[in-house]
């Protein structure tokens, strides 16, 4: 029996890819983002390689949302057991800058959301005595000048993460986090677009502070996750890795 991988924020970057990765590892995806449309590339990659998969439009920041695209999954592939939150927002302020609308909406997608997909998946994870669970967050977590609202959505991710590992672990639920350094995406462009510094910039300002001379790319990332949601996994739980090119904690 084919396992069923849910990816939240899978549309495009480390969640398109970490679909990719996980349909080549025997797993049919349901693929969610904010929209069908979005989701129909990362859809037809994964067909491509011959695995089921499915599109689902929710806000992971709203409970029932997450609810109704959970049962969705369950109706059209079946109980999955694997949940990767990779869902998130970032914007960036100062504490003098951060409106109550972006520190709220920021917590919402990153911290509320991960919590919502997690209370939805784990009753059927609990029937099937197996499931994974692994949170997408970020060395962003562990503090940065622009970042508060990120930050702390990032680093309660963590305290969630080590939480729900304590919770869920009698069921055969295996929880734990995955946190990318800065990775090759389109959110570095969108990024150096809001701020004004340059991608160049940002980019060899980063290689700096990396043992490793490059930066990260989705597949490090998917490589990772897939572990997390191999069997071969099943001894580890509540832990964060760090997927950064060199120590961060």
């Amino acid at each position: 029996m084919s396992r069923i991988a849910l990816v939240t924020g899978a549309a495009r970057g480390i969640g398109a890819t970490t679909a990719l990765r996980l349909a080549d590892d025997g797993n049919d995806i349901a693929v969610l983002d904010l929209t069908v449309e979005a989701c129909e590339q990362t859809v037809a990659d994964v067909e491509a390689r011959g695995r089921k998969a499915v599109a689902v439009a929710a806000d992971v920041s709203n409970p029932e949302a997450a609810a109704r695209a959970v049962a969705e999954v369950t109706d059209r592939l079946g109980t999955p057991t694997v949940l990767v939150n990779n869902a998130g927002l970032l914007r960036e302020g100062t504490l003098r800058k951060t409106s109550s609308e972006t520190w709220n909406s920021v917590l919402d997608v990153n911290l509320a959301g991960a919590f919502n997909m997690a209370q939805a998946v784990q009753m059927g994870m609990r029937a099937e005595r197996h499931g994974r669970i692994v949170n997408i967050t970020s060395t962003g977590a562990l503090g940065a000048t622009g970042l508060s609202a990120y930050s702390a959505a990032k680093s309660g991710l963590h305290g969630l993460t080590k939480s729900l590992a304590i919770e869920l672990g009698r069921f055969g639920i295996t929880v734990n986090a995955v946190a990318p350094g800065l990775t090759l995406t389109t959110m570095i462009d969108e990024m150096s677009g809001r701020t004004g510094e340059g991608v160049d910039a940002m980019t060899q300002d980063a290689l700096k502070s990396i043992p490793v001379g490059r930066l990260g790319t989705p597949d490090d990332i998917a490589h990772a996750i897939s572990f997390f949601t191999d069997p071969r996994s099943d001894f580890v739980s509540g832990q964060i890795l760090y997927v950064t090119g060199g120590p961060k904690c």
